[in-house]
């Protein structure tokens, strides 16, 4: 008891210099409750959190959760302030299950660093990477970007119904699901769409088929309408789904994913702005300071574990600790900001380092 008594004030410690480093820098001093109205976060993720959070139930206050991360509360904040840019720091316990990795910590510290407003999406991104990098310099660390944004507008720029583009685009951070639809939207799904409806009007006409589910009738025939109606619609194209392959397979440095980008916008014109989004973001991190031309970067970058990110995404990993989860993760989430103002959305991006991962390669711990 007295070692785990030290550890965690070794942490807090260290936590607390790098909070303090961004409070130097200009950031406002954040502060939020451990436990937090759960409805807001399953509205948020869905279900699936309760898989990696700690719910439980007050009398008076309703479903309540440990706090998982610091986002929601510091959006919330911020949105129902007064609008004007600001950036923002904290430090705190968070709680995740970990049922498929036990040997790692369910309770662990964080300190994040969040810039919300600003006309200069592409310098804000650089000022908290190179924050960030600056604060993680002496660890060996591998960076690794991203841009969850090209994904999204390839698939918005997809000649197909739109009720197929909402389907793919709920799903990007899914990517087995997402794979799966697409596999279904393309021409190769044209059989199993329709094998799909004839096993369900085969159902239902097997009178001694038990009727289970929370599904009407009526709810029922509304879906095999839309199946249908689905059916009827041409595929995505192979050549579609040949540059949707070509973006998700890009894996090299900054510069040569932007060049390959590029040659793919000429045929899939939608990526464009995102592109140019990439390439003025890059301009803005070399003028940081950071290395931009032995930047990784990895278009599926974040898919797995970031989901409310839309926008640039980042991680930093201790290579020569491939056990440990990554010591700094982030990216650009203004998506989220418009969900939590109730449509009125403003540009935000930060990012959350571990302290406790920092010292644990250093030795301390």
């Amino acid at each position: 008891m007295r070692k785990m008594t030290s550890e965690k004030h070794l942490v807090r410690a260290e936590a607390e210099a790098l909070c303090n480093q961004f409070v130097a820098g200009g950031a406002a001093r954040f502060e939020t409750d451990i436990l937090l109205p759960a409805e807001v976060l399953l509205d948020l993720y869905g279900e699936d959190i309760r898989a990696r959070a700690y719910v439980t139930s007050d009398p008076e206050r309703g479903e309540m959760m440990l706090r998982p991360d610091f986002t929601v509360p510091v959006v919330q904040c911020h949105m129902a302030g007064d609008g004007l840019p600001a950036s923002y720091t904290y430090l705190g316990e968070v709680f995740r299950k970990q049922d498929d990795n036990p040997q790692r910590s369910s309770e662990y510290m964080q300190v994040g660093y969040e810039v919300f407003g600003g006309a200069d999406a592409a310098a804000a991104d650089a000022d908290v990477f190179a924050n960030f990098s600056e604060q993680l310099k002496e660890y060996d660390l591998r960076a690794a970007t991203g841009d969850i944004g090209i994904l999204v507008d390839a698939v918005r720029g997809l000649n197909t119904t739109e009720r197929r583009r909402g389907a793919l685009l709920r799903h990007i951070w899914r990517p087995r699901r997402f794979r799966a639809l697409l596999n279904r939207f393309s021409a190769g799904g044209t059989a199993l769409r329709e094998a799909n409806i004839a096993r369900v009007r085969a159902n239902l006409a097997d009178e001694a088929a038990p009727f289970t589910g929370l599904r009407t009738q009526s709810e029922i025939n509304a879906r095999i309408k839309a199946l249908e109606e689905d059916a009827e619609q041409p595929p995505v194209s192979e050549g579609e789904v040949e540059l949707l392959d070509d973006i998700l397979s890009l894996k090299e440095t900054v510069p040569n994913v932007l060049s390959a980008l590029r040659d793919i916008a000429v045929d899939m014109p939608a990526i464009s702005g995102a592109v140019t989004r990439l390439d003025r973001r890059s301009e803005a991190l070399s003028k940081r300071g950071v290395d931009v031309d032995h930047l990784d970067f990895e278009a599926s970058y974040g898919r797995t574990s970031m989901e409310y990110y839309d926008g640039f995404v980042f991680g930093f990993y201790a290579e020569a600790r491939p056990d440990l989860p990554p010591v700094a993760t982030g990216g650009r989430y203004d998506a989220l900001t418009a969900v939590l103002g109730q449509g009125a959305g403003v540009p935000a991006v930060g990012g959350v380092m571990r302290p406790d991962l920092m010292l644990a390669l250093k030795g301390a711990m």
